[in-house]
Parts: structure tokens; sequence; C-alpha cells
């Protein structure tokens, strides 16, 4: 038989202890500030019908970005590429049962189907912050707000990124203005989208849009938005007429995180406000406001400034089993101190003392005890920090405390 494989799939990852450690400290500080706010954790199938995505997320992700089959059943399906149309069904489907204002979140994982390069693969998971039933700017104030807090979770400095702020309505506007409609609205958003990337973008915009022109002046709703975060402490906030976010369905302030890193100058993250999507799925015109965090950009924002944090295993104690006729004992012992909080990993390989002890210091578990006959007929355990050697001896119900003391 051909032997397979170990590589996964191009584009997605596999995820050993220590990577998904990384991610537990991402999805913590996610987690964290999302129930800061009252944000309460919701989540959906993988799959959704692919009609959803073609009503209003964007044709070219649909067609050129997703994962899309046909079921057994005939059926058009498509793995999820971001969360805010499965949010808004699920609003919608519910509206009459649900109190607004609703603040939800949620951290699935998404598909896309692009070529991965830094920053982006085929498959990611994602923060997704949303609330729904406000109309005023207090929504856009609040998700700035939560996204600071995540980045002061993740303890990235204020000084490294900036929030930029942009309108959706003014850019409405200001082609309207210049005789133009929603489908050329939408190519313009697009354009900008994509500004970075094309050498002759002012060439392409005349040609898409004559006459638009974006407007360096500073919109109302952005000028507001902007100056209540000021007065919240909140000063690195910036308007850039550049700002477009490329879905189709913003209808009024968008923002966006920008690290300003020279290794790592990109955007981080970002979102703004979708009023109306609901009524795709037969429900009122509900206001929305919500952005998205990956997880991709985070863990490169985090080495690019040394802030990825060491690596703890889930082991606060390894226990060295020096007599296996010692085992029933021990396992008992480290039951009880389980049941005491601390995290416990017995050596079941019977090995030699010594190579026990190099396996849990392979293991990066910080202290570790040796247990046999003698220490069962003198109820007295040598707890050990591995880092540095410093010792606690004391009885077996003794253990726990001497495992806090020395992870302190």
């Amino acid at each position: 038989m051909e032997k397979l494989s170990t590589e996964s799939y191009k584009g997605v990852r596999d995820f050993y202890p220590r990577d998904m450690a990384l991610m537990k400290h991402i999805f913590g500080a996610w987690r964290s500030a999302s129930e800061a706010y009252g944000y309460e954790q919701y989540d959906a199938s993988v799959m959704e019908p692919t009609e959803m995505y073609l009503s209003k997320t964007s044709e070219e992700i649909v067609r050129e970005q997703t994962y899309t089959f046909i079921d057994r059943g005939d059926r058009s399906v498509t793995l999820r590429p971001e969360m805010t149309p499965t949010v808004s069904r699920m609003i919608a489907g519910k509206y009459r049962e649900i109190p607004m204002p609703a603040r939800l979140f949620s951290m699935p994982n998404l598909f896309r189907y692009e070529r991965p390069q830094k920053g982006r693969l085929r498959e990611f998971y994602q923060l997704n912050v949303d609330i729904f039933g406000v109309e005023s700017l207090d929504a856009e104030v609040e998700l700035i707000l939560v996204a600071k807090r995540i980045m002061d979770n993740l303890d990235i400095p204020s000084d490294t990124y900036v929030f930029k702020l942009n309108s959706r309505a003014s850019m409405r506007a200001a082609l309207a203005k210049a005789g133009h409609g929603e489908e050329v609205g939408r190519e313009v958003i697009r354009l900008i989208d994509r500004k970075d990337k094309i050498d002759d973008f002012e060439a392409q915009l005349a040609a898409i849009a004559p006459g638009f022109e974006l407007d360096a002046t500073e919109p109302a709703d952005v000028r507001e938005v902007r100056e209540r975060l000021e007065a919240l402490g909140v000063d690195n906030v910036r308007f850039d007429p550049y700002l477009a976010r490329g879905f189709d369905y913003y209808t009024g302030v968008v923002f966006e995180v920008f690290a300003l890193d020279p290794d790592n100058r990109r955007a981080l993250f970002g979102g703004g406000r979708y009023d109306g999507l609901t009524k795709h799925f037969g429900a009122p015109e509900i206001p929305a406001v919500g952005f998205g965090m990956g997880d991709v950009t985070a863990i490169d924002l985090l080495a690019t400034l040394n802030k990825t944090p060491a690596y703890k295993p889930a082991s606060e104690l390894h226990v060295i089993v020096a007599d296996t006729t010692a085992q029933t004992t021990v396992l008992a012992a480290a039951e009880t101190w389980r049941t005491a909080g601390i995290n416990v990993s017995v050596d079941l390989s019977g090995r030699k003392v010594g190579d026990q002890i190099r396996y849990a210091d392979k293991l990066a578990v910080p202290c570790v005890c040796v247990i046999g006959s003698s220490e069962i007929e003198s109820n007295e355990v040598e707890v050990k920090r591995l880092s540095d050697g410093a010792t606690h001896v004391g009885s077996f119900e003794a253990v726990p405390d001497a495992v806090r003391e020395l992870l302190n």
C-alpha cells in the first residue's frame, strides 16, 4: 500500500500542543475582552447555503475564494468564508425573541480558497464581535473599545498601531454626486480596498467612476466617533479617506486596526456598520455594527513585537515513579493533588528515574517529585523546580502547597 503523506492540506495547519497553547492565549484575550462588555458567545454550522453569500457578501469572494460544492441533495453549499451573514441570519430568525440590543461574539474557523501568504491561509480562526439594535454611534464607539481591550489583553502597546476610520455613507454620497449608482459604487469600493496592490490606482478609479474624487474632509460621523474615543483615552484614532473594507454590506462608519511596525506594516483587523442585512432574511432592517480579528495576523503581530508568550504545559507537577510496586499509591496521591487544584501527570513509562526526569524537562513541566517505597513509608516527598533546582520537602498532604509556592 502506498504510504500516505504526513503533510496537511495546503493552506491549513496542524496544531500541536505548543501551537494550541498560543491559540489558547489568543482565544483567551478575545473571550475576555468580549465578555468584559457583556457580549455572549454563539456558534453555527460551518456549512451555509451558497445563495446567502451571493446576496450581499461579495461576488468575487463567492466565485473565486470559497469552498463551494453540490451536496447529494443537489444543493449548493459553501464552507463559511465569514460570519456576518450567519449571525445576521440567526438574528433575523429570532428577532422577535432576542432582546435588543443583542451583543454577540464567536470564534469560528473560516475557509477561503486563496493563495496562502503571510497573514492569509485557507483555513483560519476569527473572532467576530457584533451588536444589533443600536442606531446611534454608541455602537461604533463600544466596538472600538472592545478592539482596544483585545490589543491590551495581548500586551500590544498602543503606539504600535492606529485605528483608521472612514464612512461608507460619505463615499456613497460622493459617488451619487458624481452621478454613479450602486453597481459602480461596489466596483469603486473593491478597487479602493486593493489600492496598495495597484500601481495605476488613480487611472483605474477615473475609468470606473469618472468625476468621483475621494474627499479628504473628515465626515461628521467619523469625527464624532474619533472625538468620543479620544475623550475616553483612545488617542490613536485617524481618519483615512482611502479606507473602504471590501464587503458590499457596509453602510456607515468602517474602521480598521493598522499595525505600524515596519516589519509588519499592515491591516490587522476591522469592521463597521452594516444596517439592514437582516432584511434579506425577511426580518426588519435591524441596525448592526461588528468586526472580525483573525488568528493568523494576531500570531504574526505577537511574533513581530516579541509578545509571543512563553510556553506553559498543562501539567504543573510530573510524578516520577521510582518503584513500580508503588504505582497504586502514586495514582491515589495524584488524584488527591488534582482535587486540590494541581495539574498532575504521572510517568507511566517504567523507565529509569533519570530518564523520567529528562522526559519531564523536555515537556517543560515546571515541577517534579520522585515517589518510591521510601517516600511512601516516611510520608515525605521532595518537590523540585526544574528551572533552578529549588526544592520543598514535606508530607504527601503538603505537596499542593509546595507546588504552588514553587510556581510563584
